[in-house]
């Protein structure tokens, strides 16, 4: 699977907010590097993949309890 870049509209603004994901998101299969622009108004996270998709990085998001929608880049 190729490497692609995600960027996505969350609620996660704060560096609380970063370590409730982090687990999540760090233990994920298939994510090389992820970062979360808390300051930016819509806390753009982006996720740089090596083969996860779109749809389970959403899921692991809001399995942390963050809302979360994709932008397109």
């Amino acid at each position: 699977m190729e490497n692609k870049n995600f960027q996505f509209k969350t609620n996660i603004n704060c560096s609380g907010c970063i370590a409730t994901v982090k687990p999540h998101l760090d233990n994920a299969e298939g994510i090389c590097h992820w970062e979360v622009n808390t300051g930016n108004k819509d806390k753009i996270l982006t996720v740089h993949s090596d083969g996860i998709t779109e749809d389970q990085i959403i899921e692991k998001v809001k399995k942390a309890g963050f809302k979360i929608e994709p932008i397109n880049i």
